[in-house]
């Protein structure tokens, strides 16, 4: 998956947020198997796609209008 823009993620709608939050997952997920295996190549990746993860959620909640939770 290539990395997302913030200013193209502002624009896509709150499914398609979700759509992509779960496709990032999925390569997250694939990126630290390989890593267990010892077959990642690119260890960058791993920060990129986390960040792009938290970014998409951030628009997301920001779309949806939720409060910010309280710890």
């Amino acid at each position: 998956m290539a990395s997302v823009k913030t200013k193209n993620i502002r624009d896509l709608t709150p499914d398609q947020l979700r759509d992509e939050v779960i496709k990032s997952k999925r390569e997250q997920f694939n990126l630290r198997f390989q890593k267990a295996t010892g077959q990642l190549a690119n260890t960058a990746r791993v920060r990129l796609v986390r960040r792009t993860i938290a970014r998409l959620k951030t628009a997301e909640r920001e779309k949806l209008g939720k409060p910010e939770q309280q710890a």
